[in-house]
């Protein structure tokens, strides 16, 4: 199994990406941790992949929340011996123009989809030193490498989780710890059903994919699955691009 003895704390992993992914994870035989706001949904990804024969635990984790995050590594420690992986996964998205996007709208998008990620980042180093080393892996977006006419704060988010990741990359791969980003295009998960529900919205994301498709959770997952194994040991600072060819033209 590709993660056979490695421990990975999943943010966001109580639905979308951040379950399949956890899920997956777990059937390569890591032991998992998913942290999320989502209890329930939380719960219930745990329930599935520990009667599916996987080892996992829910914990609550607001990603803003420096304190929270601290619990979710402890956690993942106290309970498996050492964390080796961290998915920043959580992230939220709004749409709109710089005009239109509010102060409180722009902050708290940059709370949870940058803060967030730095404070994850911050988090599970000194846990990844004691391991030594381990792989982060930061799901940014295509929207983290172009502009968009409609994501103002969600842009800058994702470019924001872009840059962090080298420069983590740099700072610690004289310890064994690699970070990656991840480019996502237009997945459909709970996060993106709102906006593909209008009908030309969603063919326009279609027609501007050359696959002629949008993306699914498991085409995220499996990248991150990647860059998460011992496969990926000589990858570090890069940016991974999912997005059926989206921005290749």
């Amino acid at each position: 199994m590709r993660l056979e003895n490695k421990v990975a704390l999943i943010s966001g992993g109580a639905r979308g990406m951040g379950a399949v992914e956890a899920k997956l994870f777990a059937q390569e035989g890591a032991k998992v941790v998913i942290g999320d706001m989502l209890a329930e949904e939380g719960r219930k990804v745990e329930a599935e992949i520990n009667e599916a024969g996987g080892e996992c635990v829910f914990v609550p984790l607001d990603v803003a929340d420096e304190k929270a995050w601290e619990s979710a590594v402890n956690e993942a420690v106290s309970r498996y011996g050492k964390l080796d992986i961290l998915v920043n996964n959580a992230g939220i998205y709004r749409a709109s123009n710089v005009e239109d996007t509010t102060t409180d709208e722009w902050e708290q998008i940059m709370d949870v989809n940058a803060k967030g990620v730095f404070l994850g980042l911050r988090s599970v180093i000194p846990a990844m030193r004691n391991a030594g080393g381990g792989s982060i892996i930061n799901i940014s977006s295509v929207a983290g490498l172009v502009g968009n006419r409609r994501t103002t704060a969600y842009n800058a988010s994702k470019g924001a989780v872009r840059l962090l990741t080298k420069s983590t990359a740099i700072q610690y791969a004289s310890e064994g710890i690699r970070c990656n980003s991840v480019h996502p295009g237009t997945i459909e998960t709970p996060m993106t059903e709102g906006f593909l529900a209008d009908e030309e919205q969603r063919t326009d994301r279609m027609n501007r994919t050359p696959l002629g498709r949008l993306g699914r959770p498991e085409d995220v997952a499996y990248g991150a699955l990647y860059l998460a194994s011992d496969e990926s040991s000589f990858v570090t600072g890069s940016e991974l691009v999912i997005d059926g060819g989206r921005t290749a033209e």
